[in-house]
C-alpha cells in the first residue's frame, strides 16, 4: 500500500483546520469564512462561523452558472407506477425556486420549519431543496410513519407548514398518506397552518381548505425565488430518530460544514465525478437518502437515481440490476439487509445474467453489519469491489470505509475498513482505558468531530451533551462496539446494548452472527442474549432460510449450533437456534433485536414506530412459544 491515503489521513487529525480549509474552497460561499473552527465551547464547536452560503445554490444553481445546466442531476424509476423521468439541473432549478416561491407566499420565511411527509417521488426532493432555497429548515418524517410519530414531531420541530402526498405505494399495497396525517395534526398540540398536498394519479383525496391545498393550488400564483444568504452555523435540517426517553432527538446539521463534507465524500470515499450516474438505493426519510439520494450528489454536480420500489417483489429479484443497466449506473450505495433479500431470492443469481453491468464498478453497503457471507456473494456475483462502511444519522457521512477516490485497500471480510479522514476513532474499555488492538470495547470519536456532523440536538443541547459527550470526556459516544486490528481496521461487532454477559464473558452478538451467515442454507440471522438465572444472559439465534433450501429445520439448526461451538467455543453457551419466515426490520432494514430480546424475556414493549410490518412481532412470539424459549430464566 502506498503512503496517499496515510499521508492524507494524518493531516486531517493533526491539522484538521487547514485540512477542512483546503476542502472548504470546492464549494460556493456568498462570502468565504475566515474563522474555520471554534473551539471555544466544548463540545459545541463551531465550522466555518463566518461563512456565508446557501445550500440550494450548492446543490443546483452552482452548476448552472458554470455551464452544467442541461446535464440530468435527477431521474425518477418507478417500476410500482411505471413512472419515469428525467430532470436537468436547469429544469430542476426551476421547479425548485418556483416551489420556494409558493412557500414564501404560504408566509414560510427563513428559520421556519416544514415537515416533509412523502414518498420517493420528485416532488419531495424539490420540496428538501425549496425549503433550503429560502433558509426554512426541513425536517423529512418517512412517509408512511406512524401518526402519533409524525405528531411529536411536529410538536417538537413547531413547524409552520405540512408537505404531504394522497398515498405512498409498498409492493402490493397502497398507504394512504391523508388519514395518518389527519390522525397526527388532531393529535399534535401544535398546529401547523397549512398543508400542501401532491395528488397521485388515480388516488386523489378531498381537501378541506382553506387549510390544506393542493400542490398545484400552492403553485398557482408563485414567482421564481433565489437563493437566500444563510451563515454556515444555521441550521439546514431536522432528521428525527427515536430517542431512549420516547421524546425523538432532532439531529440537526449546520449548513456550511454539511456542504463542505458531503462535496468532499464524493470523489474521496466514492470515487464519484461530475458526469457519473449514482444511485442510492435508500428513501429520503432517512439519513442514507438525506446526504446521499438528495444532497451530495448534488453537491458534486452528478446525476442522482430516486427509485420508488424494493429490492425484491419490484417486480422480482433483478430490480437492482435493471436499475444499474438501464442507467448504467457507476456505484450503489444500499443496505446489507436489501442484498440479503435478493440473495434469499435469487441465491445463483439468476435475474443477474440478463442485465449488462459493464458500466457498474463499485457497491457500498452500509446502516447495519454486512456479513461476510453477503459481501463475498455480492462480490462472486457482480465481479466489482464490495464495500461495507460505517456511518449513523448523527454523523451524516462515513466514520470509517475504504476511501476508494483516495486509494483502494485490502477488504478484510467482516470490518468496516479504516477511519475516514477527519474521524480520530478509538476503543475505550468498561474501565475508561484506551484498548489495545484486537480488544473489544466501546467504539468513540475524538472531538472535534468533522464538519457536516451534527452540532448539537433541536433545542435540546443539554440533552446532546449529556446524551453523546459526557460518558467519555472529549469524546462523541458511538453507542457501538468493536475493536480495531494491528491495521488500523475497524471491526464493528454490535450496538452497546448488544454484547452480551454470559457467566461474566463479554460477548458480541454479530461475532455469533458472522459465524451463522456462513452455513450455506441461511439467508440471514439475528442472535440476541435473553435472560438466564444461572448465566446472566444466553445467546439464541433466529435463522431466516434461503428459497430452495430442502434440509430438515433440525438438521440446520444442529449444523449451525455446531459451527458456533467449532468457531467460537463453548465460551458462548450457544445451544439454540431456531428456523423462522422472516425477520422483524425497520423500515431502513435494521433488525429489531431489541423488541425481539423483550418478547422472549416477556417483559412489556412498545410497537416500534419504525416497523416494517407489526404481524412479524406475532410469528416471532409463536416461534418462541413453541421452541420453549419465551419467558426463559
Amino acid at each position: 500500500m502506498s503512503d496517499k491515503f496515510r499521508e492524507i489521513y494524518s493531516k486531517s487529525i493533526k491539522d484538521p483546520e487547514n485540512f477542512w480549509r483546503e476542502a472548504s474552497e470546492n464549494i460556493f460561499w456568498f462570502k468565504k469564512p475566515s474563522k474555520i473552527l471554534n473551539k471555544s465551547n466544548p463540545p459545541f464547536y463551531k465550522w466555518y462561523e463566518d461563512g456565508v452560503t446557501n445550500t440550494c445554490y450548492n446543490a443546483l444553481d452552482l452548476h448552472i452558472d458554470q455551464g452544467k445546466g442541461n446535464k440530468n442531476a435527477l431521474i425518477y424509476d418507478s417500476p410500482i407506477t411505471g413512472d419515469k423521468s428525467k430532470f436537468t439541473y436547469e429544469e430542476l432549478k426551476s421547479k425548485v425556486s418556483k416551489f420556494a416561491g409558493a412557500l414564501v407566499d404560504l408566509g414560510v420565511k427563513k428559520g421556519d420549519r416544514v415537515i416533509i411527509y412523502m414518498p420517493m417521488i420528485p416532488e419531495a426532493v424539490v420540496a428538501m431543496l425549496g425549503c433550503a432555497r429560502i433558509g426554512a429548515i426541513h425536517s423529512v418524517v418517512f412517509g408512511g410513519f406512524a401518526s402519533n410519530e409524525l405528531a411529536s414531531r411536529i410538536d417538537d420541530s413547531k413547524a409552520k407548514i405540512l408537505v404531504t402526498a394522497s398515498c405512498g405505494f409498498e409492493p402490493g399495497r397502497t398507504v394512504e398518506y391523508k388519514p395518518l396525517v389527519d390522525e397526527a395534526i388532531k393529535l399534535a398540540n401544535h398546529k401547523v397552518s397549512k398543508m400542501i398536498l401532491f395528488q397521485r394519479k388515480g388516488h386523489e383525496v378531498k381537501l378541506n381548505a382553506p387549510r390544506e391545498i393542493s400542490w398545484d393550488e400552492a403553485h398557482s400564483n408563485a414567482k421564481n425565488t433565489d437563493c437566500v444568504e444563510m451563515n454556515s452555523n444555521e441550521f439546514a435540517y431536522i432528521l428525527y430518530t427515536s430517542g431512549t426517553t420516547g421524546t425523538p432527538k432532532g439531529i440537526v446539521r449546520d449548513i456550511g460544514g454539511h456542504i463542505v463534507a458531503l462535496k468532499w465524500t464524493m470523489k474521496n470515499i466514492y470515487n464519484i465525478n461530475e458526469d457519473d450516474i449514482w444511485w442510492s438505493a435508500s428513501d429520503i426519510g432517512w439519513i442514507v437518502g438525506h446526504s446521499y439520494i438528495v444532497y451530495a450528489p448534488l453537491f458534486k454536480g452528478c446525476t442522482t437515481v430516486l427509485f420508488e420500489g424494493k429490492p425484491v417483489g419490484t417486480p422480482d429479484a433483478g430490480a437492482f440490476w435493471k436499475i444499474i443497466s438501464d442507467y448504467n449506473v457507476k456505484s450503489l450505495f444500499t443496505a446489507p439487509t436489501a442484498f440479503r433479500a435478493i440473495k434469499k431470492e435469487d441465491p445463483d443469481g439468476k435475474f443477474f445474467s440478463k442485465y449488462d453491468l459493464s458500466k457498474f464498478e463499485s457497491l457500498f453497503l452500509a446502516g447495519e453489519r454486512a456479513d461476510p457471507d453477503t459481501i463475498k456473494w455480492a462480490e462472486n456475483l457482480l465481479n466489482v469491489p464490495v464495500i461495507d462502511h460505517w456511518w449513523q444519522t448523527e454523523t451524516s457521512w462515513a466514520i470509517s470505509s475504504n476511501c476508494t477516490g483516495i486509494e483502494m485497500m485490502k477488504t478484510k471480510y467482516g470490518s468496516a475498513c479504516k477511519a475516514v479522514p477527519g474521524y480520530d476513532v478509538k476503543i475505550i474499555k468498561s474501565d475508561q482505558t484506551l484498548a489495545k488492538p484486537n480488544e473489544m470495547g466501546d467504539i468513540v470519536v475524538k472531538l472535534p468531530l468533522p464538519p457536516g456532523t451534527f452540532p448539537t440536538l433541536w433545542n435540546a443541547d443539554q440533552r446532546y451533551k449529556e446524551n453523546y459527550m459526557s460518558n467519555y470526556d472529549g469524546y462523541y459516544q458511538t453507542y457501538d462496539a468493536g475493536h480495531i486490528d494491528e491495521d488500523g481496521y475497524i471491526w464493528i461487532m454490535s450496538r452497546t446494548d448488544d454484547i452480551i454477559n454470559v457467566a461474566g464473558h463479554r460477548l458480541s452478538t454479530g461475532a455469533i452472527e458472522e459465524v451463522l451467515s456462513e452455513h450455506q442454507s441461511v439467508a440471514e440471522c439475528a442472535v440476541l442474549g435473553i435472560a438466564d438465572k444461572l448465566k446472566g444472559q444466553l445467546p439464541i439465534g433466529l435463522i431466516v432460510l434461503k428459497a430452495g433450501v430442502d434440509k430438515d429445520n433440525e438438521t440446520i439448526s444442529k449444523e449451525c449450533i455446531q459451527m458456533v461451538r467449532d468457531k467460537i467455543g463453548p465460551v458462548a453457551a450457544f445451544k439454540v437456534a431456531i428456523v423462522i419466515k422472516r425477520l422483524p426490520k425497520t423500515r431502513s432494514g435494521k433488525i429489531l433485536r431489541g423488541t425481539i430480546r423483550k418478547i422472549a424475556d416477556n417483559v412489556e414493549y412498545k410497537m416500534p414506530p419504525t416497523i416494517d410490518d407489526p404481524a412479524i412481532l406475532d410469528e416471532i412470539k409463536q416461534d418462541l412459544i413453541e421452541n420453549k424459549i419465551l419467558n426463559n430464566g
